[in-house]
């Protein structure tokens, strides 16, 4: 089994948690089969041990020591996503599906330039919330800071990006230690 009771692992589909412990578990009469239990905030999800290391499976938290390549990342270059509203949210989803970290620093940085030249929509400004929580949950664990920290650190990469690519568009990330407007992350 490639993770341990008590691993910080990060489920794509529900973000970062704590491996509880290992559960046979039944299902639908089918044969019992061993599951981890996995704590992720207030709630606790199932995740099949054999399916866990699958694409969309489990992962390890990133290594405190891989966020200078992310930081990185997250100050280089965007690269220009689509115009095509549909094309683009297809893309975008099908990359947070996945959601490596290197998937969501790129997502949140794309995204969040797209939002420096014109007013992202209603599926834009979604899918950025949802990246961004996603990045924050990760950083914060991964730097052994608090969230407010970690949203700090994400932010500041950002506007070091927006200052060497758009420097014209001014500062349009508004505070430094607040998640987003809608955002799930914790206060």
């Amino acid at each position: 089994m490639p993770f341990k009771v008590d691993e910080q692992v990060v489920c794509p589909a529900y973000g970062v948690g704590r491996i509880v412990r290992l559960v046979m578990k039944r299902y639908l009469e089918a044969e019992a089969r061993l599951y981890y239990e996995i704590a992720i905030g207030n709630s606790t999800v199932w995740v099949l041990v054999e399916a866990a290391s699958l694409v969309n499976g489990l992962r390890p938290i990133t290594p405190k020591a891989d966020l200078a390549h992310y930081r990185d990342v997250l100050r280089s270059r965007p690269t220009a996503l689509t115009n095509d509203s549909r094309r683009r949210q297809l893309e975008v989803v099908s990359r947070l599906r996945v959601a490596t970290f290197l998937d969501m620093c790129e997502v949140v940085r794309d995204l969040s330039a797209r939002g420096w030249h014109r007013p992202p929509g209603e599926t834009d400004s979604a899918l950025l919330r949802k990246a961004r929580d996603a990045l924050c949950q990760e950083w914060m664990a991964s730097e052994g800071v608090s969230l407010q920290m970690a949203i700090s650190e994400v932010n500041a990469q950002l506007v070091e990006a927006q200052q060497a690519y758009f420097p014209e568009r001014g500062l349009s990330i508004k505070s430094q230690a607040k998640p987003p407007p809608g955002s799930t992350l914790h206060k």
